[in-house]
């Protein structure tokens, strides 16, 4: 990777991001051409799922800017919501300034879950099984000789009482296992599978479920940002609530004035669990982008970041945002990534395999690094948005042109009928429609031709 920042990707034509992009992650365009090609054949994804039918494509972004642990790393993000992409790499832009974003994670232990019914004293059964820990632990090492070679494998086995239940007490018990680089489900699965004989046979109860565990709480990734305060300063043009309707002012925010709407906003969020939810969902937004881009399991890290977020007992924020000693912006992210770069669609998925070639990584600890920073970088852009300017400023400004090309512009009609419904603040597919229209009959009179028929009715 020579650097992540390349001014003026927005204004470039696909074509010269694919070169630009090529040369600036060191790779051939070769490497990045599943993307060109659309990611993956019908008949590729044939044994991937049951009944294909086809394919269903979603736009793919680069974020630019980042700096993950002092190195650049340029990220791929598939998703369909307008901003996200352009958010997170403006605000990696300003993390630069104070020295990037600093990542960490745990080893890569996964948690899976035998349930244990049926049996007479819960107690009993459960020093039963930690009196033959070391046995059920080395069952477990030798059921994948792979994993073992690389380092990995079962590491801890705890034992819990379930008192109280619709069905009564059951034990459960936790087979910590060491993944490696993959995401884990299948070996913990099997390992959990192998040992239900022996848990039965020490405790006299029967293993129901065996399966696991999607709140990776041994597996967190945790990232950090300083913004020099100074950096958060900025101009815009809106609205004034002391002007006359439809009048615009230019609008000037302070650092300081940044800084501390940022903090406020994540009050709410840490107070407040509807707002948590919405909070919450904004760093989702860059942390699924890079999952799916990726080829990982993005519900796996949703279901564990959401309840990871409410382990208290009370739903909150994931992050936290504060200032230093110096006044400057300080955000953290701390959250569950259970994510590998082996096995599953990562590696049978030819678009998957591009986004981890460009961005260089090696392990699945350096994938998890980079996803935590752009979910705390996606969190920040939406917190400076709802502080300042308000968030439908922006995001509308994108959303615009979809509803524009919805309603049947193409060409260089999308960015005018974009521009004019943005300008009026209503952004709405009949309204598009309208401009469309006026935008077609202007068009037509300049040449003396008859206008466009309606879109409704064509032929009339």
């Amino acid at each position: 990777m020579t650097t992540s920042r390349i001014p003026g990707f927005y204004n470039m034509t696909l074509e010269e991001r694919h070169a630009r992009l090529a040369d600036a992650a060191g790779q051939t365009p070769e490497n990045l051409s599943a993307w060109t090609l659309g990611g993956l054949s019908a008949e590729a994804a044939d044994p991937m799922i049951e009944n294909v039918i086809g394919l269903h494509s979603l736009p793919l972004g680069i974020a630019l800017n980042f700096q993950v642990n002092g190195k650049d790393v340029l990220v791929p993000m598939a998703i369909e919501e307008p901003s996200v992409v352009a958010g997170a790499s403006f605000m990696a832009k300003l993390a630069r300034a104070g020295g990037g974003f600093k990542a960490t994670i745990t080893d890569p232990l996964m948690i899976g879950q035998m349930q244990v019914i049926n049996i007479v004293n819960l107690h009993e059964a459960k020093l039963k099984l930690y009196e033959h820990k070391a046995e059920l632990l080395a069952e477990a090492d030798a059921i994948d000789p792979v994993l073992k070679k690389f380092g990995g494998g079962a590491r801890d086995l705890e034992v819990r009482v379930i008192e109280d239940s619709p069905i009564g007490g059951f034990l459960v018990v936790h087979l910590i296992y060491d993944v490696r680089d993959a995401m884990g489900a299948n070996a913990v699965n099997t390992a959990c599978e192998r040992l239900a004989p022996k848990v039965e046979a020490i405790t006299g109860g029967k293993v129901h479920l065996r399966i696991l565990s999607n709140l990776a709480d041994r597996r967190i990734a945790r990232a950090r940002c300083t913004i020099p305060v100074k950096e958060l300063a900025f101009e815009t043009v809106g609205q004034v609530s002391n002007l006359p309707s439809g009048q615009i002012a230019n609008l000037s925010y302070s650092g300081e004035q940044v800084r501390d709407g940022i903090i406020a906003a994540y009050a709410f969020a840490a107070a407040d669990p509807y707002r948590a939810a919405t909070h919450n969902k904004g760093i989702m937004n860059g942390v699924d982008a890079v999952v799916i881009a990726t080829g990982n399991d993005w519900r796996a890290i949703e279901a564990g970041a959401h309840a990871y977020a409410a382990r208290s007992g009370k739903y909150t924020s994931l992050s936290t945002w504060g200032k230093d000693k110096d006044g400057n912006l300080v955000g953290t992210l701390e959250m569950p990534m259970a994510v590998g770069i082996v096995g599953g669609a990562t590696k049978v998925h030819p678009a998957a395999q591009a986004a981890v070639k460009l961005m260089g990584v090696k392990t699945a600890s350096e994938l998890a690094e980079i996803i935590v920073s752009v979910g705390l970088a996606q969190n920040m852009a939406a917190l400076r948005a709802l502080a300042t300017e308000g968030i439908q400023r922006g995001h509308m400004s994108l959303h615009a042109r979809q509803v524009a090309i919805a309603a049947g512009a193409s060409g260089e009609l999308i960015e005018k009928v974009a521009a004019q419904m943005v300008a009026e603040k209503v952004v709405r597919i009949d309204r598009a429609e309208e401009i469309l229209k006026n935008f077609s009959e202007d068009f037509m009179e300049e040449r003396n031709q008859p206008p466009v028929q309606d879109r409704e009715n064509p032929f009339s």
